[in-house]
């Protein structure tokens, strides 16, 4: 089995590795398959590095706004279609990554808007803040930082959008309950993220490759929406859902053939979810 195993109860351990991992995409290295959550740009070919996982196909072909430097293929989803934004708006994108949504927020923000991203991952902050000089945008703002305690000021943010991150997250209680602080009473969040629907098996949850590849740090779609709502957001509905192919051949190494058999008996798998919910105006 899979030695590369990865203690999903430190969250730091699970921290370091995600870091790890997206620092050598970043770098434009390659770390191997299963590792990542790609798209079509960027990455190499996205069912190589994802392990056979197609999470977004060609979602961003026709997107305003769009910057291929900032396409690191790393999203199962397109937050920002979804996301109810408007001109002057202050947007925050967390894990932004080398930028790709906060271009495309801040074409719809306009120039009286403002976007800030907020990524853990040093490498990443780098490159989208290299991204934003050589665009020549001066309302984009990139800052490192970690989800669960965001550097950004209480009631500052309009919208709040992330694209396949939360899953990456070890306390994702505390990321909701950052996200509900960080808004404006009224604001809103639109994230696009991975669930599960029913139960993984427990080999696949501690392999450090699937964890970075956005599979083993899902939780359950009802857990997940459980907690947005234990965080004080309502109207909280899943807008769009995908369910996301899992090939035998991507948990091969990670478990047995009894359990991947067990697996696909059970009915479980993956499923690509684009959420949205309000901070109550009263609060």
């Amino acid at each position: 089995m899979n030695p590369d195993l990865l203690d999903i109860d430190s969250p730091d351990a699970v921290r370091a590795s995600v870091r790890k991992k997206y620092a050598a995409v970043a770098l434009g290295g390659d770390f191997g398959a299963a590792t990542s959550c790609c798209g079509p740009g960027g990455c190499g070919t996205p069912t190589e590095l994802a392990g056979g996982i197609q999470f977004i196909g060609d979602d961003y072909a026709a997107v305003g706004g769009y910057v291929p430097d900032a396409d690191l293929g790393l999203g199962c989803g397109v937050p920002t279609d979804l996301a109810e934004l408007a001109p002057g708006q202050t947007v925050l994108d967390l894990g932004a990554g080398a930028g790709i949504d906060a271009f495309v927020a801040r074409q719809i923000v306009g120039e009286t808007g403002r976007v800030l991203g907020v990524d853990m991952t040093p490498e990443m902050v780098a490159k989208a803040r290299a991204n934003a000089r050589q665009m020549g945008y001066d309302n984009v703002e990139f800052r490192l930082g970690e989800i669960e305690a965001l550097p950004v000021d209480a009631g500052t943010v309009d919208v709040v959008i992330s694209n396949c991150v939360l899953n990456l997250v070890p306390d994702k209680g505390a990321a909701f309950a950052e996200t509900f602080r960080v808004l404006r009473p009224g604001g809103h969040f639109c994230v696009s993220d991975v669930v599960t629907r029913g139960a993984l098996p427990d080999a696949v949850r501690r392999s450090a490759e699937l964890y970075a590849g956005c599979v083993a740090g899902a939780i359950d779609e009802g857990d997940y929406l459980a907690g947005l709502r234990a965080a004080g957001f309502e109207g909280v509905e899943v807008r769009t859902a995908r369910e996301v192919a899992v090939p035998d051949e991507t948990l091969t190494g990670v478990v047995t053939a009894d359990e991947v058999a067990d697996f696909r008996a059970s009915g479980a798998g993956l499923w690509s979810v684009t959420v949205f919910g309000r901070k109550p105006e009263a609060v």
